[in-house]
Parts: C-alpha cells; structure tokens; sequence
C-alpha cells in the first residue's frame, strides 16, 4: 500500500517511522524546507515513549533528553509543594518505558534522522487534494502530484489536509495568553533547581518548567488569563518586562527565571471544536489536526505518536481492508483523545484558581488523592496504542 503522510513533524515523522516497520510504502511531504520542529520544551511520557523505544530510537532519546526525577505541584508565592509525583526509576519499572523532556528540534531532529532520505521530501506545500475511487491525488505548491492509497493528514493544528476535507474552521481563542522561554543552565544555576517538572499554580495563571536539551536549557512557559495578544504563532517576539509584570508577588523562583530570558515568545492559546470524524474516504487525520488539546496534561505530542502507532499496526493487520482499518482507528483513538481534550481543558481551571474556598479545595484534593501519582495515572501511562486491535 502506498501512503502519503502531510506534515513532517513529530506526528508525522512518528507516523511514518511506524508505518514503514508495518511493511507500508510511505512518503513523507513537509512544507518548510528542512526538518525542524518551533518551540522549545516537550513531555514524552511513558504510553508514548515506549512506542519510540520500539523504533530503535532509545539511545537517541537518552543522548538529547533528560529523565525528571518528578512533578511538582507548587503554590504561586510561598513555592509549598502540593503534590509530589514521580516520573524517574519507579515510573520505568512500573510502566515499562522511561519519562522524558525534549527539546522539540531535538525530537523532530533525530526522528527525521530515523527515516530514509528518498521517503523524506521538504519543501512540499499541499494546495490541493483529489479523491479518485481508490486514489488519493495531492497536489503541490511547487508543481509535484502525487497518489497515494491513502493520504494521512499530520500537519498539525493549521491543516491543510482537514481543511481541503472537511472544509474551513475557525479557531476559538481561549483567552489564555502564554509566554515562553528558553534559559541557558549558566545563567540560572544559582537558583538550584531540580531536575523535574515544576508547575506553579496562581491566580489566573500557571508557569510550567522544566530541563531540556541534555540539561543545557531550561524551557518555562507562563499562561495567563484575561490577555489581549489573539495572534496563534509560535514565533512572534514578546516583551519579558511585560511577562514579568504579569508575574508580580510570584515566588523569587518564578521571578528569576523571567529575569533570566534572553527572549520571549508570545503567543495566543486556541482551540476548535471536535471534530465530527477524522476520515473521508482514503484520507485520515491525526494529532493536532484532528484534535487538537490544550497543552495542560502534556499529551499533545504523545497522543500524535499514539495515533500514528495505532493506524500503522491497524493497516498491517487488516490488509486490504483500508475502510475498515480507518473506522477501527476512529472508534480506539477518538474517545481517549477527547478524555485527554477534557482533561487538559479541565486542568486550565484547576491551575488558575484565585485564592479562596475552591483553590484550598484544590489543594487538599491534590495532597490526598495524588492524581499523578503511579496508582491514579496508569490508565495513561499503560496504554499501548500498538496494541490496540
């Protein structure tokens, strides 16, 4: 069978990787003209990481990541730690597979390195699709055609693919505005911080961190509510005066961290409505082009793993029957990646509590029931999305 994957980032680069083991033909068209992914930090959990570990790819993983002791869930002034959940040694040996942060070129970079030069084509900007019985003809900014049995469409949250399928949607803007940084080791070591995830939790905002990059860097995203910046990209300059003004009576690490930019991006949190369905005919979506998720439990890329895992071990195992392997792959991923939308959207509230009755609710909730912990976070972490049929 031959496929087409649109979009040459993590999703689709996994995807790929993961379809090629199956025995498929498959390509990969990306649009910009090299493999790179924006932005700085990203969560492997262990439901997905065991999934690249499958690929060959570990001592990638282990020579660019760096494995978490834990998560910390702290308050906004004094830092006292809520809740305390690890992500190290116990995590491997209970779920099998490893917690890691990236840097997201890290990640895309070793996975583009993973795939055969001749099935990798950058530069290929999709302007046009055409069904044709059992073809699927997609047509490119730069003159190239091509069919395909099946074309996935992984081009993530603006794709190009669901709208030329499904037709034009707008985005809705949340309200949530964030910031992101990444701090290089030696202008922050006089702070001490450990290597985890801390997630800090206030009024009206949050500010997530943790190391990337072998430990080189430390990657901080700080949400707030109530901003005014709607533009969606990822690479528009922000002022870090004004970041650290937002994070006024915050805690000195927090504070410090600010400080410590070399740079700000800034840019505006959106989501869209579910999508009825994910497939039309010979095309298929996955990850953010079909559900795209707040980022507040850290699963957006590793739902996009997930799906590709799935649909490629769904097509081996159901050799020309691609209809109802496209259908079998819906009715497993769609309802937990709808969980996972819910729940991050969830976590958004539960992050940005004014202090008060339902912020020491929260608190007290989180020191007693430790929803992260290994006993309350197995339903997540356990999955094996290869697994599936």
């Amino acid at each position: 069978m031959k496929i087409a994957v649109i979009g040459g980032g993590i999703g689709g680069l996994s995807a790929a990787l993961h379809l090629l083991k199956a025995g498929l033909d498959v390509h990969v068209y990306e649009q910009s003209p090299r493999i790179g992914e924006i932005g700085a930090g990203i969560q492997i959990s262990p439901n997905a990481s065991r999934l690249l570990v499958r690929l060959g790819l570990k001592p990638a993983m282990d020579r660019v990541g760096v494995r978490p002791a834990a998560v910390n869930q702290r308050r906004w002034d004094d830092g006292r730690t809520l809740q305390r959940a690890p992500l190290g040694p116990e995590v491997e040996t209970v779920f099998g597979a490893p917690y890691y942060h990236f840097h997201r070129g890290d990640l895309a970079g070793f996975l583009g390195d993973a795939m055969p030069a001749e099935r990798l084509h950058v530069g290929h900007r999709l302007v046009g699709l055409e069904q044709k019985g059992e073809r699927v003809v997609a047509r490119f900014e730069n003159g190239a055609t091509v069919e395909a049995d099946l074309l996935v469409g992984a081009d993530g949250i603006h794709s190009r693919v669901r709208h030329f399928t499904f037709g034009p949607e707008k985005p809705r803007f949340t309200g949530c505005v964030a910031w992101r940084g990444l701090v290089p080791a030696e202008r922050i070591r006089h702070l001490g911080i450990e290597v985890a995830s801390h997630n800090w939790m206030g009024p009206d905002g949050h500010v997530v961190h943790y190391w990337v990059a072998a430990g080189q860097f430390m990657n901080v995203v700080c949400v707030t509510e109530h901003g005014t910046w709607t533009d969606e990209s990822w690479t528009t300059r922000g002022n870090v005066a004004e970041a650290l003004a937002r994070y006024e009576g915050w805690h000195p690490t927090v504070r410090g961290l600010i400080q410590a930019f070399p740079e700000t991006f800034v840019w505006a949190l959106h989501d869209r409505l579910p999508l009825p369905r994910w497939t039309e005919g010979r095309v298929t979506l996955l990850g953010d082009a079909c559900h795209p998720m707040l980022p507040f439990m850290a699963q957006g890329a590793a739902q996009s793993i997930e799906d590709g895992a799935a649909l490629a071990s769904l097509l081996a195992k159901m050799p020309g029957d691609v209809a109802g392997a496209l259908r079998r792959y819906e009715e497993v991923r769609k309802p937990r990646a709808t969980r996972l939308q819910e729940a991050s959207s969830a976590n958004r509230t539960r992050f940005h509590l004014p202090d008060g009755a339902e912020q020491q609710k929260r608190d007290e909730a989180m020191a007693a029931s430790g929803d992260r912990s290994i006993a309350n976070i197995g339903w997540l972490y356990l999955h094996d999305a290869a697994a599936i049929a």
